[in-house]
């Protein structure tokens, strides 16, 4: 891939990010405030798949990763982007039932909005990858079995969802590095298997047309795995480990 079109992408997600930040100025509410962080967790997340795919050098795609992990997480702050986290905030009753439920319907259709908006800029073809990217149907994250992607999308949201809630005590400077090491740190591990995506919201982002394909085997993959890995860290942790301690 040339560099100029690398840089192009560069610009276009530091443009997402300005973008996102400028429109949550105003303090917009948590409904809005979550629609505005999960559309710039999908779209950037688009723009990177797409580079990725663009034959990028793996050492440069994971230190983008882990850069524009560390972006969000200094433009994100107290939003989760992920259904996930919504589900465990009410597991834990931080947040009304109909609330949670309005978030994630928010987060779903940033989801899609993000899709959308990232298929417009392809169509404009500013950047070399960018080119044929609207003919790409289902490219298939999929790279194993069906049972081992379940278990990977299970075991990489718990891990994810303790770390987070293992970390709340931390600085917020130190604890976005954290995070972003460890989401860096899961995608070399699964992302050639499965995507390492463990956020159902970002996963529709990512590959709507597999969902469409194959409904029944990427649902239980990328929607009801990691649930379940925040519900049963959500139960470890406030139900087992205050009886054990």
């Amino acid at each position: 891939m040339a560099v100029g079109g690398l840089w192009v992408s560069l610009l276009l997600l530091a443009g997402i990010v300005a973008l996102c930040r400028l429109a949550a100025r105003r303090r917009p509410g948590a409904l809005l405030a979550e629609m505005l962080s999960t559309f710039q967790i999908c779209a950037c997340t688009n723009e990177l798949c797409l580079l990725a795919a663009a034959e990028l050098q793996p050492r440069a795609a994971l230190t983008l990763t882990y850069g524009f992990t560390v972006l969000h997480g200094w433009t994100l702050a107290g939003s989760t982007c992920n259904p996930c986290g919504t589900l465990q905030q009410l597991w834990a009753a931080a947040v009304p039932l109909k609330a949670g439920g309005l978030r994630i319907g928010a987060q779903f259709a940033a989801a899609v909005l993000a899709r959308g908006f990232m298929h417009l800029v392809w169509s404009l073809e500013i950047a070399e990858p960018h080119s044929g990217a609207l003919w790409q149907r289902c490219s298939d994250p999929l790279q194993t079995t069906e049972a081992q992607a379940f278990f990977i999308e299970l075991l990489f949201s718990a891990v994810f969802q303790l770390a987070v809630l293992q970390l709340h005590t931390i600085h917020p400077n130190l604890r976005v590095h954290f995070i972003a090491l460890l989401i860096t740190m899961l995608v070399y591990a699964g992302g050639n298997l499965t995507g390492a995506i463990f956020n159902p919201a970002l996963a529709f982002s990512l590959h709507p047309y597999c969902f469409y394909d194959n409904f029944l085997s990427y649902s239980l993959v990328y929607w009801i795995a990691p649930c379940l890995g925040t519900i049963l860290v959500a139960f470890v942790w406030d139900e087992i480990l205050p009886r054990i301690s």
